[in-house]
């Protein structure tokens, strides 16, 4: 015990004398330079001793930026996609980094100073920059691109060549785990990655071909089948008609699948195969792109109504049309008319639509399951009917001209039945459908041009009256050529003879001179009224008003 008191007192004598060397040599070193950042010390692979603590954190930023352009190449099967470190949602975390640098001897006790002091002079300091990653973004910049990644499968399917069907075989498809592979990708920059171009596996599914060929080889009874007849198109409509069935023939839809017509022969345009066409607009006929897909449709409705799959979508034209009777008819326009149906049977069915002639076919192929006795019918009724209207339109053409430029559309209320019968007796009758088609009025334009104001009012006061007969009238009566025609039969006004003045100095003669020229002008004023009158009652001429015959638009 006496050993260790004495020796206590030196102990302690040689710490004091440390402790005053530490200080010493840390407010040496701080009185030094305190404005730089030791030597040996690192921020990741940049040497920041001796830098101030700006340089530094300006040498730092660069070189996080430099990384957040990284690279990666993302894969899934045989599909990959490029994405940098920064759009995948990776951050610089520890952006703190530097100011742990710059403090480096200069914060802590004594002790801790110069124990930090001394380890540089032994080996470098190195701070390690540090990366987070945003799970949400890297979630959401997957789902952007993931249509990019995934491979579609094709499902096993048929065609028919001569009257046989034959199996095509299709392929799987890939769809990638978007949230697995968020996983995935944050487990590579929290433990692989280096700073550098990388590539990362992607978790993905593999998703197997519908329709076993045992499926599909059940496909040979018809279900159901309609046609129409497009034999007095123009060659825009033919072709029109020729390119929707063509996108829709060898369609295979499998058991709880939804079919989209407008999907599936879309988009109307020119680049798309279609042509300029007559087609319903507002009650009107106008040219559009793809005039004529609508008997398509239709055709497809009866023959799809006839196989009893669930109709889904289906639309009335706004006008009648002619090849099928009302309420058999199914309307396409846009994204907003549209004609869709389920196969809810248990097994595939194939769709098969061609052309003979002018005649359109559309036939529904699949196990036949129904009892071979019972039938199913169709029919419509019409509720009720609405006549058009004749519609007169000022136009800028030569006045009285007038000409048919929109034919009549009958309008109409109509509902389709649906009959069940069993060996021939009806068995059900049940309302399938109801549709309501707008009438569309005879559309005439009546010429308003003309120098004469008296005949530009006249013409639209009668136009404004919308009755035929008025308006008929008048553009006989107002027409330039009946206006030619009242002026030369209007005889001209007589001269005055010039005036003798030898008459004038003969003072006997100058009475008479004047009772003649008083009879002359008395004369000259019965005609001017004369002719007063003529021109006021033009209405009167006795020409009769023939009403031009209406031209049916073909």
């Amino acid at each position: 015990m006496k050993i260790f008191k004495r020796i206590l007192p030196v102990a302690a004598i040689a710490v004091a004398v440390a402790g005053i060397a530490v200080v010493t040599q840390i407010v040496g070193a701080e009185e030094n330079d305190n404005s730089v950042i030791p030597s040996k010390v690192y921020v990741g692979d940049i040497a920041v001793g001796g830098m101030t603590p700006e340089e530094a954190q300006a040498a730092v930023r660069a070189a996080v930026e430099e990384q957040m352009g990284a690279e990666f190449t993302l894969s899934a099967g045989e599909n990959h996609v490029t994405v940098s470190a920064r759009e995948l949602g990776v951050e610089w975390a520890n952006t703190n980094v530097v100011e742990e640098a710059v403090n480096i001897g200069k914060t802590g006790n004594l002790i801790q100073r110069y124990k930090d002091m001394k380890d540089l002079e032994k080996t470098d300091k190195i701070y390690d920059i540090s990366y987070s990653i945003d799970h949400d973004k890297t979630v959401e910049w997957l789902n952007e691109h993931v249509n990019e990644l995934n491979r579609e499968s094709e499902n096993n399917s048929l065609k028919r060549e001569n009257g046989q069907f034959i199996f095509v075989e299709g392929h799987e498809g890939i769809a990638v785990d978007v949230e697995v592979s968020a996983d995935n990708i944050a487990a590579y920059f929290e433990e692989s990655w280096n700073g550098e171009d990388g590539n990362i596996s992607l978790t993905a599914n593999v998703v197997e071909p519908e329709g076993s060929r045992e499926q599909l080889e059940k496909i040979q009874d018809v279900l159901g089948a309609y046609s129409t007849d497009f034999s007095d198109s123009s060659a825009g409509r033919v072709a029109n008609v020729l390119n929707a069935t063509s996108l829709i023939d060898g369609t295979v839809l499998f058991p709880g699948e939804e079919f989209s017509v407008y999907d599936s022969i879309g988009p109307l345009d020119a680049s798309n195969g279609y042509e300029l066409a007559g087609a319903y607009e507002n009650g009107t006929t106008v040219e559009s792109y793809g005039g004529g897909v609508c008997q398509v449709s239709t055709t497809l409705y009866n023959a799809v109504i006839r196989a009893e799959l669930e109709i889904t979508e289906r639309f009335a034209h706004s006008m009648l049309v002619s090849y099928v009777s009302p309420s058999m008819d199914a309307a396409i326009a846009g994204t907003y008319k549209n004609l869709k149906f389920k196969n809810t049977l248990d097994t595939p069915v194939y769709i098969e639509g061609y052309v003979e002639g002018r005649i359109l076919h559309f036939n529904i192929f699949g196990e036949e399951t129904r009892p071979a006795n019972r039938t199913v019918d169709f029919e419509s009724e019409t509720v009720s009917e609405d006549d058009p209207v004749v519609k007169f339109v000022a136009t800028a053409e030569p006045i009285g001209a007038i000409h048919q430029t929109q034919s009549p559309h009958i309008g109409k209320s109509a509902k389709l039945w649906k009959i069940i019968r069993i060996d021939g007796v009806e068995q059900s009758r049940e309302e399938f459908n109801s549709s309501k088609y707008n009438s569309s009025p005879r559309i005439y334009s009546v010429g308003t041009a003309s120098a004469n104001p008296d005949a530009v009012n006249a013409i639209n006061a009668a136009i404004a009256t919308q009755d035929e007969a008025t308006i008929r009238a008048a553009a006989a009566e107002w027409n330039d050529a009946a206006i030619a025609e009242r002026e030369q039969q209007q005889p001209p006004e007589e001269e005055q003879p010039p005036e003798d003045d030898s008459e004038k100095k003969d003072g006997s003669d100058k009475k008479g001179k004047s009772d003649k020229k008083n009879n002359s002008d008395k004369k000259d004023n019965s005609d001017k009224n004369d002719n007063s009158d003529k021109k006021s009652g033009d209405d009167e001429s006795g020409e009769d008003d023939k009403p031009e015959e209406d031209t049916p638009e073909e």
